[in-house]
């Protein structure tokens, strides 16, 4: 077996046991970007061949403070799918979850297909729907967030979850760099931050994101959800917390975890 399918196969059994696991970069190496992407893309073709549908992608390291502490000189990406759904309010079973923390951020709903080219940012800007508060649960099958870049990678980006508010606004009714955003749990704020702390502004990393996956052949597609990064720290959670996120002109956003 070659190291790529056996982190591959080390991070699937991780999830199904729900047993954390050493660093897959024992396996493929702390710098090897591409091999992560490749680990990844095994366990989400893996998890679609179960079933689970494609919805869009996250941008994960898009603090240049984070980047510079795990060395790189970029943000990463992971894939959306459909069972990582949680509903606005919704309560998420914390059995489900391995390491769970929360961040708030803007995402992005896309009206239109982008084309194989790169693209500008007035041309991103004119395929986005609309914006909309979101919640993102990271998770981490490595066992105590002992993670580099290629592990964080080859670990979907550490997604675990998303969450989505109601409230649809259009992006010249908002301020994405000046945006002040407040994370509560249970009634305490836990993290507090701007829309500059996304990579300058949320619009910065969904255009990384963009002209990425259009180099990797992969071009996003029209009513893909895309969660630009988190505008400020992460918080972890325990069962039977309360989350509740506050992004200046996108409203409230809010989800609960069960108790065990």
């Amino acid at each position: 077996m070659s190291n790529i399918n056996e982190a591959a196969l080390q991070l699937r059994n991780s999830s199904k046991t729900k047993t954390t696991c050493s660093p897959v970069r024992n396996l493929i190496g702390a710098t090897d970007i591409e091999s992560a992407y490749k680990v990844q893309e095994i366990n989400i073709a893996e998890r679609i061949n179960r079933g689970a549908k494609p919805v869009g992608s996250k941008v994960g390291l898009t603090s240049f403070a984070v980047q510079k502490q795990l060395g790189v000189d970029q943000p990463d990406f992971g894939v959306l799918l459909d069972d990582m759904v949680v509903e606005q309010g919704g309560t998420v079973d914390y059995n489900l979850l391995m390491q769970p923390k929360v961040e708030a951020e803007v995402a992005f709903v896309l009206k239109s297909d982008l084309p194989s080219v790169e693209i500008s940012e007035a041309a991103l800007v004119d395929a986005i729907d609309y914006a909309v508060a979101s919640i993102e649960i990271v998770g981490s099958r490595v066992e105590n967030w002992d993670i580099r870049i290629t592990d964080t990678i080859a670990d979907n980006a550490s997604a675990s979850h998303f969450v989505l508010g109601t409230q649809h606004v259009n992006l010249a009714d908002l301020d994405l760099v000046g945006c002040e955003m407040k994370l509560w749990l249970n009634e305490e704020i836990v993290s507090e931050g701007k829309g500059e702390a996304c990579m300058g502004s949320p619009i910065n990393a969904a255009l990384w994101l963009a002209n990425t996956m259009v180099k990797r052949g992969k071009p996003l597609k029209a009513g893909d959800v895309i969660l630009s990064g988190a505008l400020g720290p992460m918080a972890p959670v325990k069962p039977g917390d309360k989350v509740r996120a506050s992004i200046e002109g996108l409203g409230d956003v809010a989800v609960n975890f069960s108790t065990i």
